[in-house]
């Protein structure tokens, strides 16, 4: 799937692997739409989604349809993610999900060598190298398109688990990952969408009296990175963002009742897969952190 590029990556990709269909869009609508578009034309039982910034190892998909055979029971898959520009590092196995709605890269900024080794469920894989069966995918409706960038992997995630299909992590799946290479870590673009659509997410996905019991949580986390964005110089980006989360709460909670009426996990299932820590999302941060500066200057 091209998604409007100008880089001339589309016609390179047919040069190189003539027996691979493209599909050209005049415009970049979005990671969301994009790859929505790439899964109804796909044919196979399952979607490999990787991004333009993730290199995987010459094994990757054959270990994740190896896992699918393993493990029946999984609808999708997460992979190990290490960093690209610097690969003693973890970029991801897998991301976490706190009951107030953060989410993290698990194990991110830590040293290679300590990656989890062990195949075990996770909440959900990173949209830069994910492996999803097919029917699930389209069963829940894809992507959300109206998310157009960030978090829209995490909001799918969500609507698999609520009709009850797990993921499991799989660290022989090996992706080099670059992290925001098109939009900029940590630039005004991520902020506004990032920060906007893991709002919606949690509305829109929480069970009914898990959304009551942790909302506390939701709201003291959206102030705390209002006051951390702004202090960091992006008052606008990070204002911008959450008036426009506001916006959208119509919109949200018609889709929340869609979604809730036809769920099929309990909210103890759902539970039972989140992080639930009080302070774990700020400790997350500080963790990663220790970890980069607790780097030893010759390696």
């Amino acid at each position: 799937m091209d998604n409007g590029s100008t880089d001339g990556s589309a016609e390179a990709a047919e040069a190189h692997w003539p027996g691979i269909r493209v599909f050209r869009q005049t415009e970049n609508t979005g990671f969301a739409a994009a790859n929505n578009l790439g899964a109804r034309h796909a044919r196979g039982e399952w979607l490999a989604l990787l991004n333009n910034d993730a290199f995987p190892a010459p094994d990757w998909l054959a270990t994740l349809l190896r896992a699918t055979e393993q493990y029946p029971e999984y609808a999708f898959f997460a992979s190990r993610l290490l960093m690209a520009d610097d690969p003693d590092r973890i970029d991801g196995t897998g991301d976490v999900y706190h009951v107030s709605g953060v989410v993290w890269n698990r194990q991110h900024q830590h040293p290679a060598h300590l990656a989890d080794p062990d195949t075990h469920e996770v909440f959900s894989p990173q949209g830069a190298a994910a492996f999803i069966r097919r029917e699930a995918f389209l069963g829940v409706g894809g992507f959300d398109e109206s998310y157009f960038s960030y978090h829209e992997d995490i909001d799918l995630a969500f609507r698999l688990r609520l009709q009850g299909h797990r993921c499991l992590y799989v660290p022989d799946a090996l992706v080099y990952h670059k992290g925001s290479h098109t939009t900029g870590k940590g630039s005004d673009f991520a902020v506004r969408y990032g920060h906007r659509n893991w709002v919606w997410c949690w509305v829109q996905n929480m069970p009914r009296w898990l959304f009551w019991m942790y909302l506390p949580q939701h709201l003291l986390a959206n102030l705390v990175f209002i006051l951390y964005i702004s202090l960091k110089g992006q008052p606008r980006a990070i204002l911008q963002a959450k008036w426009e989360a506001l916006l959208g709460l119509p919109r949200v909670l018609r889709r929340r009742r869609e979604i809730q009426r036809t769920r099929k996990a309990t909210s103890g299932q759902i539970l039972a897969s989140l992080e639930r820590g009080l302070l774990a999302p700020y400790q997350m941060s500080l963790t990663s952190r220790r970890f980069v500066q607790q780097r030893p200057e010759n390696e």
